[in-house]
């Protein structure tokens, strides 16, 4: 297994020190007093758990409402369970060593991976739900096999690859270890996380801003089942300086915020960053104009990051919140196609195609603090139930429909 650097103090005292706040490129201008990036949040001094995407009570929520038979989350369990993910006779893959080229070109265990971690969390829901104990009992059957295999991953999409998976993992793993419980085997699976991903993905990337985000999204997961507070905290600090550099407000100035370390000091360098748009509005995210399936994935991960933080008793919508609603309404309504796209935006071209990504942000903003949320709530609801995207997404209608927990 190649060896890399878990470099959490070091990057730690960084953010503390300010060394990873961002330059000033254009003199932008300060944001509100609650929109300004403070030190590091520390861990919780306990974990909640499960705690990875999901709680205890939003899980209750759902199973009463499936028992019922109310909607939108009993068609979503139906969609779930009757999907190929939770098929009991599924046989899992996995590699001593997954390679994964660009765009998994090659594919050397990239799709059986992704799809054997999803399926393992699509069974400990039905499981929940259900307490069908065929399903619990397949989720460790798919966890122990890949942590009894993998050691490694390689080639270029190793990083966003490894992010991924490390995104599933622990939502499954989080339910089995602390709802079903038995899994002897729960400790070997921790090692596997620690040893084989959390290595791949705990510096981050300056590659565009969806690595990043889906990286932190799984170190935060792998932070909460590892009940390991420095790598929480470290996947909190990639969070603050990606999140401003990946979503545009206005009060950010004439120009985006960047990442320190991609060292994008000049117009014209964030200008081809951002995919060659030159006009910023409120709610445009670095990828916009690349596609929208790339930016529906830095959209998901920021507001699985916010979930995860919100159980773990840390709110990151008041510092956040503006930027995760402008953005899914930004692209909530380009998305819904009602309307002729301007010259200005993308060269008057939208490649389309968001994915299923608006639930939980969508939930945490409009349910919990009552945001009116009018484009987005128009495209969440017309694509009910949300499945997955086979990647890192799973069955969002199902977990966080109107979920008030």
């Amino acid at each position: 297994m190649r060896k890399k650097p878990i470099l959490l103090a070091a990057a730690c005292a960084a953010l503390v020190a300010g060394t990873l706040s961002s330059p000033a490129v254009a003199a932008p201008k300060a944001e509100p007093a609650a929109n300004q990036t403070p030190s590091a949040v520390l861990a919780p001094g306990t974990f909640t758990h499960p705690g990875v995407g999901v709680s205890r009570p939003q899980l209750d929520f759902v199973r009463a409402k499936v028992q019922a038979g109310a909607q939108p989350w009993t068609n979503a369990f139906n969609q779930a369970k009757n999907s190929a993910y939770a098929s009991l006779t599924r046989t899992a893959k996995p590699r001593a060593v997954v390679e994964c080229g660009s765009y998994s070109n090659p594919n050397y265990g990239c799709t059986d991976e992704r799809e054997d971690a999803i399926a393992a969390y699509t069974d400990a829901l039905i499981w929940y739900i259900t307490r069908d104990d065929r399903y619990a009992q397949k989720a460790i059957q798919l966890m122990d096999a890949w942590s009894a295999t993998i050691r490694d991953h390689t080639n270029s999409n190793a990083p966003l690859q490894t992010a991924w998976a490390a995104s599933s993992w622990p939502k499954a793993a989080e339910i089995i270890k602390h709802a079903y419980g038995n899994w002897p085997n729960q400790a070997r699976f921790g090692t596997m996380l620690r040893n084989v991903y959390l290595p791949e993905i705990i510096n981050g990337s300056n590659s565009n801003g969806n690595w990043e985000l889906s990286m932190t999204e799984a170190i935060q997961g792998i932070g909460v089942f590892l009940d390991d507070k420095a790598v929480y905290d470290k996947a909190i600090s990639l969070f603050r300086v990606r999140t401003p550099a990946f979503v545009y407000l206005e009060s950010d100035g004439p120009l985006p915020r960047t990442k320190p370390s991609q060292n994008l000091d000049t117009r014209e360098k964030i200008v081809n960053y951002w995919q060659g748009q030159s006009t910023f509005v409120t709610g445009l995210t670095q990828e916009t104009c690349r596609d929208f399936v790339h930016t529906g994935y830095g959209i998901s991960a920021i507001s699985h990051v916010m979930e995860t933080s919100y159980i773990q008793g840390e709110n990151l919508y008041p510092e956040f919140g503006e930027r995760l609603r402008q953005a899914l309404g930004f692209h909530s309504r380009w998305e819904r196609n009602l309307e002729p796209v301007p010259s200005w935006l993308c060269n008057g071209t939208l490649k389309r195609g968001l994915g299923p990504i608006t639930e939980v942000g969508y939930n945490g903003l409009h349910t919990r603090l009552g945001i009116a949320m009018t484009n987005t709530q128009a495209l969440t609801e017309s694509r009910r139930p949300a499945g997955s995207n086979n990647l890192f997404v799973a069955w969002e209608t199902l977990t966080h429909a109107e979920n008030p927990s």
